[in-house]
């Protein structure tokens, strides 16, 4: 299991290496898309990872802790800008469900045949 954190640690430092080229995403972002496409490739095994990616996952509400405090910590900045931040919330939000649906509607579309639709 001890590898397997290397190895996911090895790729965050890669990626964090290669943001710091100025490529405009974040270095944990460009790091998981590097160990996807190792582990799509062949180069890392899945077997060397899954046990230590399992344990992050079965504690992932602990990553959730600094996102919290940071928001307590600037409470002033939220509370003076809350309704730019309510009102951008809610567009993002409905934007992602129709586009969400969409897709889906798009995706699940498939070509009937024999049905009543087509001979009518």
């Amino acid at each position: 299991m001890l590898g397997g954190f290397g190895f996911i640690l090895l790729f965050l430092t890669i990626g964090e290496a290669v943001a710091l080229t100025g490529i405009g995403l974040p270095g944990n972002v460009i790091g998981m898309v590097l160990l996807a496409l190792a582990l799509a490739a062949g180069v890392v095994k899945l077997d060397a990872v899954k046990p230590a990616a399992d344990v992050l996952l079965k504690n992932l509400a602990f990553f959730f802790i600094p996102a919290g405090v940071g928001v307590m910590v600037h409470g002033e900045v939220i509370a003076a800008h809350w309704i730019a931040i309510t009102v951008s919330v809610v567009v993002s939000f409905l934007v992602v469900l129709v586009t969400v649906g969409i897709t889906q509607k798009l995706l699940t579309r498939r070509p009937t045949r024999g049905t009543s639709e087509e001979t009518s």
